[in-house]
C-alpha cells in the first residue's frame, strides 16, 4: 500500500520521514500527520535508504534522482529534499 503523497513533490520540499526496515512488506503510511515508510531491506551499506528513497519517489510521483537524502543518513528519522 502506498499512499499518494504527489501533491507533496513540489521541487525544494523537505519530506521528514520515520522509516522501519526489515518490515513484513513496502509500505508507506500517514498517521497523524508522520510519514511512516516501511521497507522490506535490511539496514546495512546503505541498501534501506535506497529502498525508501524509491518507495518514496514512486509515491511522489517524481524520478528516484530527484531524491535527495539530507539528513538521518543512519537514523531511522530522515528528511529528503525533492531537487
Amino acid at each position: 500500500m502506498i499512499d499518494d503523497l504527489s501533491h507533496l513533490g513540489a521541487d525544494g520540499a523537505e519530506i521528514a520521514v520515520l522509516v522501519t526496515p526489515k518490515a513484513s512488506r513496502d509500505r508507506i503510511v500517514v498517521e497523524e500527520g508522520q510519514i511512516r515508510v516501511y521497507v522490506t531491506t535490511v539496514p546495512e551499506d546503505g541498501k534501506a535508504n535506497a529502498a525508501v528513497q524509491k518507495l518514496l519517489a514512486k509515491a511522489l510521483g517524481v524520478p528516484k534522482s530527484r531524491l535527495t537524502l539530507i539528513r538521518g543518513q543512519t537514523s531511522r528519522d530522515k528528511v529528503f529534499r525533492v531537487g
